[in-house]
């Protein structure tokens, strides 16, 4: 409701005092001495209403305003609209904050909020429970004080504005296994949470290791059908109508040997931990004899093969697992490339690290299936991967290898036009010696 305008009345007022003043001063002719006494009034009755207004402003407490009269009461009367209405916001917030603290004390994820410099203002149980933090106790304090994980300290030392995660154990309970995530919010404020995921690690653990046994007990029947195959195939001599039926089996046995290797590989590169301590790799020199296999493997599909890569670029990392990546990428271009085509390869570096790349003149990916191409036994077109012998998880081994060297995997393709596959390595894991040589070319 729109507060009434007090002004009309008080000029009403003013008018009829100054006709009363008039009279006043005409009846007694003393004119200055009737104007004086008027002024000192006014004055008075000024000084008497900002008092009170100083002294309901400064010292007291309660709601109801000084009483007066006139301009001043409308006055008095605003003010004391104004004082309600802000209290009445000030509890709303109050209520909002206290409903938030309540929700965020409710939730079964550790919550935390930080300051710019990652300092503590406040947490839930759940964060007392999981990260072993006091509130409030541990307020002000930066939480890698705390927290001391080196794989958490270095996760906040990442200067990123986006929402980053990372799995690791509680510093209360080690058996515990944690997802903590870093939400940045308002201006430079962040949001810690953390979330149990040891249940669904377990899961995964037992996935991983039931597929990784059964890979490793069917490993040894494939083997011992694989060798039984190649025997038959010499002693069948002068019975063609079996020669078929038996190189059918052995094909059918070397894919599935294959399978079970790639399961094996795959189930390594999920349970295992990134290579810490790994070794310079000559990475030139390892994809110089990819390039040499994959023209083996193009045989009378003559496909232009050229790989162009920078001299004495080394890379931090698993040799076995860049070379299983690497060719990977190289035999599906090979593979999806149609005969006389061309697939390029490229190793280099710039600002942004090193780059693996490879560009092919292919059949192409529709975009609704790039997406998913990484996933486990996944494949664009069925029949023309199993044609062509596929086991459906090299890029799903890919992902997981580049994941352990802290690299990503990019895709670019369009049907009838190729495909490029881009691997990007980070800096800190790349190594150039001095001097200078000739790039590798083959």
């Amino acid at each position: 409701m729109k507060p009434r305008n007090p002004w009309p009345a008080a000029y009403a007022r003013l008018v009829l005092a100054l006709l009363a003043l008039v009279l006043i001063g005409w009846g007694t002719g003393q004119w200055l001495f009737v104007l004086l006494l008027a002024a000192a009034g006014a004055l008075v009755w000024d000084f008497i209403n900002l008092r009170r207004l100083e002294h309901w402003l400064r010292l007291t407490r309660k709601l109801d305003p000084p009483q007066s009269l006139g301009l001043w009461g409308e006055i008095f009367d605003g003010l004391h609209r104004m004082r309600m209405r802000a209290r009445e916001r000030d509890k709303q917030r109050r209520n909002l904050v206290r409903n938030y603290r309540d929700s965020i004390k409710a939730m079964p994820d550790a919550t935390v909020v930080l300051r710019a410099d990652y300092r503590i203002d406040w947490c839930n149980q759940a964060a007392r429970d999981m990260l072993g933090l006091q509130w409030p106790r541990d307020e002000g304090q930066r939480i890698s004080n705390i927290f001391r994980h080196p794989e958490f300290v270095a996760f906040l030392d990442r200067d990123s504005r986006e929402t980053k995660s990372l799995s690791l154990p509680s510093p209360v309970d080690g058996r515990r296994w944690l997802e903590v995530r870093l939400v940045p919010y308002a201006k430079k404020r962040h949001l810690l949470l953390a979330r149990d995921t040891t249940a669904l690690r377990r899961l995964e653990t037992m996935r991983s290791d039931f597929v990784a046994n059964v890979s490793h007990e069917l490993r040894t029947p494939l083997t011992v059908v694989y060798g039984v195959t190649e025997t038959l195939e010499d002693g069948i001599g002068d019975h063609p109508e079996l020669a078929r039926s038996v190189h059918l089996l052995r094909e059918q046995a070397e894919r599935m040997k294959n399978l079970v290797d790639d399961l094996l590989l795959l189930s390594r590169l999920e349970t295992g931990d990134g290579p810490r301590n790994g070794e310079w790799v000559d990475v030139p020199s390892l994809l110089g004899g990819v390039a040499e296999e994959a023209r083996l493997l193009s045989g009378q599909r003559q496909h232009r093969l050229d790989l162009d890569a920078s001299p004495g670029l080394l890379l931090l990392g698993n040799e076995r697992e860049l070379r299983s990546a690497f060719a990977n990428l190289v035999f599906n271009a090979v593979h999806y490339t149609p005969e006389g085509g061309q697939v390029q390869l490229r190793w280099f570096a710039d600002a942004a690290g090193g780059h693996f790349q490879v560009r092919d003149t292919g059949i192409g990916i529709e975009a609704q299936h790039i997406d998913r191409l990484t996933e486990r036994f996944y494949r664009v077109d069925n029949g023309r991967s199993k044609s062509r012998g596929g086991t459906g998880l090299g890029l799903a081994i890919v992902k997981h290898v580049l994941m352990r060297h802290g690299a990503q995997l990019k895709i670019d393709s369009e049907p009838g036009k190729g495909s490029t596959f881009t691997c990007s390595f980070p800096p800190r894991i790349l190594r150039q010696p001095l001097g200078t040589r000739e790039p590798v070319r083959a």
